[in-house]
């Protein structure tokens, strides 16, 4: 492959040099440079890939993109100059895998809470229907049955488009997406082709990358604005934002909710920690997943299926059969009944439709427990809001270290108790230990009581002055009850 063949739709200012030269790889880590690769010098949070030029171009590169010339202009260098090099990574990432998105339906889903779930689900439902189905989610990425590591919500566009890629190889039909606000803003879903778009919600999140919430919004919006007239866009008109979301898209728009009229209408018919009783568009179906707020993922899962050529009975009967994914509301009950619920809810808003869910749910004959924390060098304004929604919704509060990073975890806390209510000073406890803080709230269950552990949900890690340590929620609260069965 030469130059020129990934140049297409790269919005090009000036070029230095041939762009007949031949082309192995396309990297913005100057580590993976080898000879005939194409370095793309990307302007990050943390560093500047302007200043790993000479490196890349020491190691082999025989092509720059960057946004700055540097010094040294080299001869038998091609460098071509760019107003954005996130913008150029993403096409000419669609053009060295071939525009794999092109191949399959893809399917992308916004906004802050749901996204997972919907995605991993859809993925689930269609290899239930018999295809071979890919997924880009913040748990995983699956190639049809093989499964990677996943590292970002939305990965960087090389990534992208490698897995995609793969995807093709392997013979997959359809590609469900997380798209998070970072990928959108950084232009790592530039260049692809989706078939369709959904939005869920928008609440309190990454006001510590978004300057404000209005941006925050606009962005998501832009991937709407940027789906193709072939394409669906599917929002759910019971949040706020939701008919915003569709204000400029040439997609097909429909909707779906619980309140209003939509296309996609359900009602809540029985909410029980078995599962849910549903009535979709006059249908009614028994699923095996809890909470209003899962009524609305199972909604927009089911709108998906239908307007992707699923039958709208063979949808239904799908739906009765998804399981919950891993760390979103999962549940194990004790030997002693004590229910211990594991879930990812890290913004105010998810928080507070676990715990209502929970209390729907509940009989108010039992404790409820609910352990909390907030990650370190993230938005800090929810910290307050999160430990006041916890404390007011909650019978026992523990505060705990969720995942620092680089920022002392008892400074997060005092954080998080300065939105806590006088009265409700005697419910909380603040343990910095978080295997510490899960077995706590244990040794207060008794009976029938309830145990909510918050925040990090799927994650097996826990993240402290930039070393990852081994840590699963989940595994850690069984081994803690099932001591006590003892």
């Amino acid at each position: 492959m030469k130059l020129k063949d990934i140049l297409y739709k790269v919005a090009i200012e000036a070029v230095n040099g041939s762009t007949e030269v031949e082309v192995n790889a396309v990297h913005f880590d100057s580590r993976k440079i080898e000879v005939n690769d194409v370095f793309v010098a990307i302007r990050g949070t943390v560093s500047d890939g302007h200043n790993f030029i000479d490196k890349a171009i020491s190691l082999g590169a025989s092509a720059i993109i960057c946004e700055e010339l540097p010094s040294t202009v080299l001869s038998q260098i091609t460098y071509v100059l760019v107003k954005d090099t996130n913008e150029a990574l993403a096409f000419l990432a669609t053009n060295f895998y071939d525009n794999p998105s092109q191949k399959l339906q893809l399917v992308g889903v916004t906004g802050t809470n749901g996204k997972t779930t919907i995605a991993s689900l859809l993925y689930q439902m269609f290899k239930k229907a018999g295809h071979k189905v890919g997924l880009l989610s913040t748990v995983k990425i699956m190639v049809d049955e093989k499964e990677y590591k996943a590292t970002h919500t939305t990965p960087d566009s090389l990534t992208i488009n490698y897995y995609l890629d793969e995807m093709i190889e392997e013979g997959c039909e359809y590609c469900f997406m997380e798209v998070s606000s970072h990928g959108v803003h950084q232009k790592r879903t530039e260049g692809l082709m989706f078939a369709g778009g959904v939005f869920t919600n928008l609440s309190h999140d990454h006001l510590d990358y978004h300057p404000t919430f209005a941006e925050y919004r606009d962005v998501k919006k832009s991937f709407f604005d940027h789906l193709p007239k072939t394409a669906f866009a599917i929002t759910n008109i019971d949040d706020k934002n939701g008919p915003v979301m569709l204000q400029n898209t040439q997609a097909r728009k429909l909707s779906y909710a619980l309140k209003t009229y939509a296309d996609y209408k359900a009602v809540i018919l029985e909410n029980q920690l078995t599962g849910l009783q549903l009535k979709i568009n006059e249908q009614e179906v028994w699923t095996r997943l809890i909470g209003t707020f899962n009524a609305y993922n199972l909604l927009a899962i089911y709108a998906v299926a239908v307007e992707l050529g699923i039958e709208k009975i063979e949808a239904l009967r799908l739906l009765s059969e998804l399981e919950s994914v891993s760390g979103r509301f999962q549940f194990i009950v004790s030997a002693t009944k004590i229910t211990a619920i594991v879930d990812y809810a890290h913004t105010p808003d998810a928080l507070e439709n676990v715990l209502n869910t929970i209390n729907d749910i509940r009989t108010k004959n039992e404790q409820l427990i609910t352990i909390v924390g907030c990650g370190g060098d993230r938005d800090k304004t929810k910290r307050p809001i999160m430990a006041k929604i916890a404390t007011e919704m909650s019978d026992k509060v523990v505060l705990t270290s969720d995942n620092p990073r680089t920022e002392d975890p008892a400074v997060i806390l005092e954080e998080m108790e300065a939105g806590i209510s006088p009265e409700n000073f005697k419910k909380y406890v603040s343990i910095l230990d978080r295997k510490q803080a899960i077995k706590t709230a244990c040794q207060m269950a008794n009976k029938g009581d309830i145990i909510l552990i918050a925040g990090k949900g799927h994650e097996a890690y826990q993240e402290i002055n930039g070393v990852r340590h081994d840590f699963d929620d989940m595994k850690i609260v069984k081994e803690i009850l099932e001591q006590f069965n003892k």
